[in-house]
């Protein structure tokens, strides 16, 4: 195998035109570590982030990385190599990976590239049923619903809260998902399907007959009507937008009720939910090769599915960008490298 891979670079924070695509070298494999050709890699928020400095968050988050650096942490592949530790993987198994997540991400995961030193415990065997383009989507956005929704999976420090966050049962309850139309949303409808919830969708009326098909109970058009006017009563929001104006969702949910906000920065309803003794509750998503294959299981059987808005070639990563930054995705975009 050749020492040299094309890979997707930053060698400055930016905009989309930062995004190069060149040669940079394969990465080497640990011992507990595999590598993985790279067939797909799954478009993020994050990504964009890190391209642009993480400005949005405050600066005292800022990173400081050594340029250059690959970005992307989902990926889809075939193993290439192992390291001698490992025993689970062989050369020529299909995975799927959240690479390095949190503790990667400052300095880039390395999932833009023909292939990706993953440690082996963050690894799990693709779903037969899914194709690359389709697993490359799940990652991220499954392990997000994943932890918030059914099981945490980990003792590691909270950076949004003291607490640790702890998920709710859903049996016969009802859920709210806002933003239900985009990556981590129509994963939540249907996982939040299958642990017995009604839901409800909120997004634009362009995602109305998927979000249905999914399994939405009712759906609400929010450049229509703002959903916390019209709903009452919920056991449980699952804001996954974030921005302002989060704790208007306050108003909607039961007392003794939670709020899940996947996007926690700008939250200033805190006194009012212990007011109304509402749960608000954050957490930040980490790389977990069991919980994937765990959610493995529901994919393969086709209980819940991974939609794919759009596919841009590994060498036009910044198109893809592009396409990101313009908003009202439909489940996931996803870089192709075959």
């Amino acid at each position: 195998m050749t020492d040299v891979m094309k890979a997707v670079q930053l060698r400055a924070f930016g905009g989309p035109e930062n995004l190069l695509y060149e040669d940079a070298p394969v990465p080497a494999v640990g011992s507990d570590e595999v590598l993985v050709h790279v067939h797909a890699a799954g478009v993020n928020p994050p990504d964009l982030y890190l391209r642009d400095g993480y400005r949005a968050l405050p600066p005292e988050w800022w990173p400081k990385p050594t340029f250059p650096l690959i970005p992307g942490t989902d990926v889809s592949g075939v193993i290439a190599a192992v390291g001698e530790n490992v025993s689970a993987f062989s050369p020529g198994d299909e995975v799927y990976s959240m690479v390095r997540f949190p503790e990667g991400i400052m300095n880039g995961s390395g999932a833009y590239a023909d292939y990706v030193s993953i440690p082996a415990s963050q690894v799990a065997f693709k779903p037969h049923r899914l194709t690359h383009i389709q697993a490359a989507g799940a990652p991220m956005s499954l392990l997000t619903v994943w932890q918030f929704l059914v099981e945490l999976g980990h003792n590691a420090p909270n950076p949004f809260q003291p607490f640790q966050h702890t998920p709710v049962s859903l049996e016969g309850r009802t859920v709210l998902v806002n933003g239900a139309g985009g990556g981590v949303g129509h994963l939540a409808v249907q996982i939040a399907k299958w642990k017995g919830a009604r839901v409800i969708a909120v997004a634009s009326s362009r995602h109305e007959e998927l979000l249905r098909n999914l399994g939405a109970d009712e759906f609400i058009d929010y450049t229509q009507k703002a959903a916390e006017t019209v709903v009452k009563n919920v056991d449980l929001v699952l804001d996954t937008v974030g921005g302002p104006n989060m704790e208007r969702f306050l108003g909607c949910i039961k007392q003794g009720g939670a709020l899940f906000l996947v996007n926690p920065l700008g939250f200033s309803g805190q006194n009012e939910a212990v007011e109304k003794g509402i749960t608000v509750s954050s957490t930040q998503v980490r790389s977990d090769g069991a919980q994937l294959i765990e959610a493995s299981n529901l994919l393969d059987k086709g209980i819940i599915r991974v939609v794919v808005d759009s596919t841009y070639p590994l060498a036009r990563a910044s198109d893809a960008h592009k396409r990101a930054e313009l908003g009202s995705i439909q489940g996931k975009i996803v870089l192709t490298n075959f």
